[in-house]
Protein backbone atom coordinates (compact mmCIF):
# COMPACT_ATOMS: atom_id res chain seq x y z
CA UNK A 1 0.00 0.00 0.00
CA UNK A 2 1.07 3.39 -0.78
CA UNK A 3 -0.59 5.89 1.85
CA UNK A 4 1.13 6.38 4.75
CA UNK A 5 -1.36 6.10 8.33
CA UNK A 6 -0.70 8.25 11.31
CA UNK A 7 0.60 5.20 13.79
CA UNK A 8 -1.39 7.35 17.08
CA UNK A 9 -4.21 7.00 15.14
CA UNK A 10 -5.79 3.67 14.41
CA UNK A 11 -8.27 5.43 11.77
CA UNK A 12 -6.78 8.48 10.52
CA UNK A 13 -7.88 10.16 7.16
CA UNK A 14 -5.80 7.66 5.46
CA UNK A 15 -7.28 4.68 6.48
CA UNK A 16 -9.12 2.60 4.38
CA UNK A 17 -11.91 2.77 7.03
CA UNK A 18 -12.13 6.46 7.57
CA UNK A 19 -15.55 8.48 7.18
CA UNK A 20 -13.58 11.57 5.90
CA UNK A 21 -15.32 13.53 3.47
CA UNK A 22 -13.78 13.13 -0.80
CA UNK A 23 -15.52 16.44 -1.39
CA UNK A 24 -13.62 18.92 0.58
CA UNK A 25 -14.13 22.87 -0.38
CA UNK A 26 -10.59 22.96 -1.15
CA UNK A 27 -10.77 20.06 -3.43
CA UNK A 28 -9.91 21.11 -7.06
CA UNK A 29 -12.62 22.61 -9.34
CA UNK A 30 -14.87 21.07 -5.89
CA UNK A 31 -15.04 17.96 -8.05
CA UNK A 32 -16.49 14.92 -6.57
CA UNK A 33 -14.22 11.41 -6.62
CA UNK A 34 -15.54 8.16 -8.37
CA UNK A 35 -19.31 7.25 -8.83
CA UNK A 36 -18.92 4.01 -9.78
CA UNK A 37 -19.77 1.71 -7.34
CA UNK A 38 -18.10 -1.23 -9.17
CA UNK A 39 -15.40 -2.24 -11.54
CA UNK A 40 -14.17 -4.95 -13.20
CA UNK A 41 -10.58 -5.97 -14.89
CA UNK A 42 -9.27 -9.30 -15.94
CA UNK A 43 -8.96 -10.75 -12.49
CA UNK A 44 -10.36 -8.42 -10.28
CA UNK A 45 -13.65 -6.84 -9.41
CA UNK A 46 -13.34 -3.41 -7.44
CA UNK A 47 -16.94 -3.69 -4.95
CA UNK A 48 -18.40 -2.03 -1.97
CA UNK A 49 -17.83 -4.86 1.04
CA UNK A 50 -19.62 -7.43 2.58
CA UNK A 51 -19.71 -9.01 5.99
CA UNK A 52 -18.23 -11.81 4.36
CA UNK A 53 -15.41 -9.45 3.77
CA UNK A 54 -14.63 -9.20 7.77
CA UNK A 55 -11.90 -11.76 8.27
CA UNK A 56 -9.82 -10.27 5.13
CA UNK A 57 -10.50 -6.47 6.31
CA UNK A 58 -9.06 -7.16 9.55
CA UNK A 59 -5.98 -8.87 8.40
CA UNK A 60 -5.11 -5.85 6.04
CA UNK A 61 -4.54 -3.82 9.49
CA UNK A 62 -3.11 -6.37 11.63
CA UNK A 63 -0.74 -7.87 9.31
CA UNK A 64 3.23 -6.41 10.50
CA UNK A 65 4.25 -6.95 7.06
CA UNK A 66 1.62 -5.37 5.19
CA UNK A 67 1.65 -2.80 7.81
CA UNK A 68 5.48 -2.18 7.53
CA UNK A 69 5.43 0.96 5.98
CA UNK A 70 2.00 2.26 7.14
CA UNK A 71 2.67 2.58 11.06
CA UNK A 72 2.61 -1.01 12.30
CA UNK A 73 -0.20 -3.30 12.88
CA UNK A 74 -2.71 -2.06 14.32
CA UNK A 75 -4.69 -3.71 17.58
CA UNK A 76 -6.80 -6.96 16.54
CA UNK A 77 -9.42 -6.36 19.42
CA UNK A 78 -9.53 -1.74 18.07
CA UNK A 79 -10.05 -3.11 14.52
CA UNK A 80 -12.85 -5.78 15.61
CA UNK A 81 -14.44 -3.40 17.92
CA UNK A 82 -14.48 -0.43 14.85
CA UNK A 83 -15.68 -3.31 12.21
CA UNK A 84 -18.37 -3.95 14.72
CA UNK A 85 -19.58 -0.77 15.52
CA UNK A 86 -19.66 0.42 11.55
CA UNK A 87 -20.98 -2.60 10.24
CA UNK A 88 -18.74 -3.94 7.53
CA UNK A 89 -21.30 -3.10 4.93
CA UNK A 90 -20.22 0.31 5.07
CA UNK A 91 -16.61 0.28 5.47
CA UNK A 92 -17.26 1.37 1.82
CA UNK A 93 -19.52 3.72 1.83
CA UNK A 94 -17.79 6.78 0.93
CA UNK A 95 -17.57 7.40 -3.06
CA UNK A 96 -14.24 5.74 -4.22
CA UNK A 97 -13.58 3.47 -1.53
CA UNK A 98 -13.79 -0.60 -3.04
CA UNK A 99 -12.83 -3.67 -1.93
CA UNK A 100 -10.66 -5.73 -3.85
CA UNK A 101 -12.11 -9.05 -4.78
CA UNK A 102 -11.21 -12.07 -7.08
CA UNK A 103 -13.13 -11.90 -10.26
CA UNK A 104 -13.74 -15.62 -10.11
CA UNK A 105 -13.87 -16.51 -6.09
CA UNK A 106 -15.02 -13.12 -4.66
CA UNK A 107 -12.35 -13.44 -2.15
CA UNK A 108 -11.41 -10.37 -0.56
CA UNK A 109 -7.57 -9.19 -2.06
CA UNK A 110 -7.38 -5.86 -0.70
CA UNK A 111 -8.57 -2.37 -0.74
CA UNK A 112 -8.69 0.32 -3.45
CA UNK A 113 -9.50 4.24 -2.42
CA UNK A 114 -9.49 7.25 -4.62
CA UNK A 115 -10.55 9.98 -2.25
CA UNK A 116 -9.41 13.86 -2.29
CA UNK A 117 -6.49 14.38 -0.25
CA UNK A 118 -7.07 16.96 2.65
CA UNK A 119 -5.54 20.21 2.40
CA UNK A 120 -4.20 20.28 5.74
CA UNK A 121 -2.30 17.46 5.49
CA UNK A 122 1.00 18.17 3.79
CA UNK A 123 1.90 16.88 0.19
CA UNK A 124 0.32 18.66 -2.84
CA UNK A 125 0.73 19.98 -6.38
CA UNK A 126 -1.58 22.59 -6.33
CA UNK A 127 -1.77 25.86 -3.80
CA UNK A 128 -5.74 24.82 -3.34
CA UNK A 129 -5.15 21.03 -2.29
CA UNK A 130 -8.09 18.50 -2.02
CA UNK A 131 -6.27 16.41 -5.18
CA UNK A 132 -7.17 12.79 -6.08
CA UNK A 133 -5.58 10.65 -4.28
CA UNK A 134 -5.10 7.03 -4.91
CA UNK A 135 -4.03 4.50 -1.97
CA UNK A 136 -3.97 1.03 -1.86
CA UNK A 137 -3.28 -2.24 -0.04
CA UNK A 138 -3.36 -5.94 -0.93
CA UNK A 139 -3.31 -9.09 1.23
CA UNK A 140 0.44 -11.11 2.04
CA UNK A 141 -0.93 -13.62 -0.21
CA UNK A 142 -2.09 -11.17 -3.58
CA UNK A 143 1.36 -9.79 -3.61
CA UNK A 144 4.01 -10.67 -6.47
CA UNK A 145 1.05 -11.08 -9.34
CA UNK A 146 0.56 -7.86 -10.38
CA UNK A 147 -2.85 -6.91 -9.03
CA UNK A 148 -2.21 -3.75 -7.50
CA UNK A 149 -1.46 -2.37 -10.63
CA UNK A 150 -4.30 -4.01 -12.51
CA UNK A 151 -6.83 -2.53 -9.49
CA UNK A 152 -5.12 0.74 -9.88
CA UNK A 153 -5.25 0.86 -13.61
CA UNK A 154 -8.80 -0.16 -13.56
CA UNK A 155 -9.95 2.24 -10.97
CA UNK A 156 -7.82 5.17 -12.48
CA UNK A 157 -9.08 4.34 -16.05
CA UNK A 158 -13.00 4.61 -14.84
CA UNK A 159 -12.34 8.31 -13.02
CA UNK A 160 -10.43 9.47 -16.95
CA UNK A 161 -13.81 8.50 -18.05
CA UNK A 162 -16.00 10.18 -15.29
CA UNK A 163 -14.10 13.27 -14.25
CA UNK A 164 -11.95 16.20 -15.60
CA UNK A 165 -8.42 16.32 -16.02
CA UNK A 166 -6.49 16.64 -13.05
CA UNK A 167 -3.61 15.91 -10.87
CA UNK A 168 -3.41 12.64 -9.00
CA UNK A 169 -1.57 11.77 -6.14
CA UNK A 170 0.53 8.82 -4.73
CA UNK A 171 2.19 9.46 -1.37
CA UNK A 172 4.02 7.10 -0.01
CA UNK A 173 7.10 6.28 2.57
CA UNK A 174 9.91 6.41 0.72
CA UNK A 175 11.63 3.42 2.29
CA UNK A 176 8.38 1.49 0.39
CA UNK A 177 10.88 0.63 -2.82
CA UNK A 178 8.18 -1.76 -3.84
CA UNK A 179 5.38 0.88 -4.00
CA UNK A 180 7.41 3.59 -5.54
CA UNK A 181 8.28 1.44 -8.23
CA UNK A 182 4.88 0.03 -8.99
CA UNK A 183 3.83 3.92 -8.95
CA UNK A 184 6.76 4.73 -11.51
CA UNK A 185 5.08 1.59 -13.50
CA UNK A 186 1.70 3.92 -13.50
CA UNK A 187 3.33 6.42 -15.03
CA UNK A 188 2.70 8.82 -11.54
CA UNK A 189 6.29 11.12 -11.87
CA UNK A 190 7.70 11.94 -8.41
CA UNK A 191 8.12 16.15 -7.27
CA UNK A 192 9.40 15.65 -3.93
CA UNK A 193 9.32 14.58 -0.58
CA UNK A 194 8.34 15.82 3.04
CA UNK A 195 8.33 14.29 6.79
CA UNK A 196 5.64 12.80 8.06
CA UNK A 197 4.72 10.34 10.74
CA UNK A 198 8.31 10.60 11.33
CA UNK A 199 8.85 8.94 8.36
CA UNK A 200 10.26 10.68 4.76
CA UNK A 201 7.30 10.95 2.20
CA UNK A 202 7.80 10.29 -1.27
CA UNK A 203 4.90 12.51 -3.41
CA UNK A 204 4.30 11.68 -6.99
CA UNK A 205 1.88 13.05 -9.30
CA UNK A 206 0.05 12.02 -12.94
CA UNK A 207 -2.51 13.45 -14.90
CA UNK A 208 -5.81 11.32 -14.53
CA UNK A 209 -6.46 11.62 -18.98
CA UNK A 210 -3.31 10.11 -19.32
CA UNK A 211 -5.49 6.77 -17.71
CA UNK A 212 -8.18 7.04 -20.60
CA UNK A 213 -8.40 3.81 -22.63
Amino acid sequence: MNAPNSPSSPYSPSSPYSPSSPNSPNSVGKSPTLAATEITSARLRLRTARDADRDGLIELQTDPRVRLHLGGPRPRSAVEQYLDALGVPHVTDQPGTFVIADRTTDRLLGTLLLHRRPADLPGHVTEEGGELELTYVLRRDAWGAGLAFEAATAALRTAASELPDQPVLIVTQTANTRSLDLAARLGFRRVSTFEAYAAEQTLAVADLHAFLA
